[in-house]
């Protein structure tokens, strides 16, 4: 049989099995939320200031929410860029495109297994972080009712329900990220400038966010979209940051895509 782009989906995720990098960012993932979960328990309040802070004491389900506002910052972008700034990148480094194609292998199937790689590796990272959140987040404060932003009080049950939701929303913007990550793979050839310049786009969005004057920006930054979950936890539900998320975060993934594309599609391999 032919290989196909699923076969490098699976060459790919077994390189990533055997890369510290892989271990690298799912170890922040698990580490960060244990470590914010212990902080909260020798500590008599919370972050009163970021949504859900208030409540991290009295019910271990709003762990993982302030830890999404606060891993919008730099935590996830990073991890997500740690694969997705490589995976092509890593191809210039090792000369090893050659090789791939001449396994009987296209350039196009070669970078639908990168871009499904990249982007199954985002998602575990942020599930698995979730969950960790949630199970350390209940053993600390206890799997008990929430209060959401618009002041009701849900049930466990449905709380669990509603943070579930909030880290598949989550995940819109971070394959955008992952997107971004691929493009400057592609493009730069370098694993460490992709990763680095995944993670200062994502910073420099957050801060033209915050400049003077440029607040009407604001709602259409890929930074911004990050906090769209929020509409999730009001009663009734606001499913109008949650839209713009998804054609906002298009906008900036589909171009990165493209790019990607073209430029390995483009990219010589004859000393490779």
């Amino acid at each position: 049989m032919s290989p196909t782009a699923l076969t490098v989906f699976r060459w790919e995720l077994r390189k990533l099995r055997f890369q510290k990098r892989t271990y690298l960012g799912l170890g922040a993932a698990v580490a960060v939320p244990i470590i914010f979960a212990v902080a909260t328990s020798v500590q008599s309040g919370g972050p009163d200031d970021v949504p859900f802070g208030r409540y991290i004491q009295t019910s271990g389900l709003a762990i993982p929410l302030v830890l999404l506002l606060f891993g919008s910052i730099w935590l996830y972008p990073l991890i997500t860029a740690l694969v997705a700034g490589d995976i092509i990148a890593s191809e210039d480094h090792n000369g090893t495109l050659k090789t791939i194609l001449t396994r009987s292998l296209g350039r196009g199937q070669i970078w639908r297994g990168k871009v499904l790689a990249a982007g199954s590796y985002a998602t575990v990272a942020i599930l698995l972080s979730g969950v960790v959140a949630i199970v350390a987040g209940c053993i600390v404060s206890g799997f008990n009712p929430l209060t959401t932003l618009s002041g009701t009080r849900v049930s466990a049950p449905t709380a669990l329900g509603l943070v579930a939701a909030s880290l598949g929303f989550y995940l819109i913007p971070i394959l955008s990220i992952a997107c971004i990550g691929l493009l400057l793979s592609a493009v730069t050839r370098n694993s460490a400038a992709a990763i680095v310049g995944t993670l200062l786009f994502s910073l420099l969005l957050q801060l033209i966010a915050i400049l003077p004057g440029l607040g009407g920006l604001e709602p259409y930054l890929l930074s911004s979209q990050f906090d769209a979950w929020q509409g999730l936890l009001r009663t009734p539900a606001d499913w109008g940051p949650i839209i713009r998320s998804v054609w906002v975060c298009a906008l900036y993934a589909v171009p990165a895509l493209i790019g990607s594309y073209f430029v390995f599609q483009r990219r010589d391999v004859a000393g490779g």
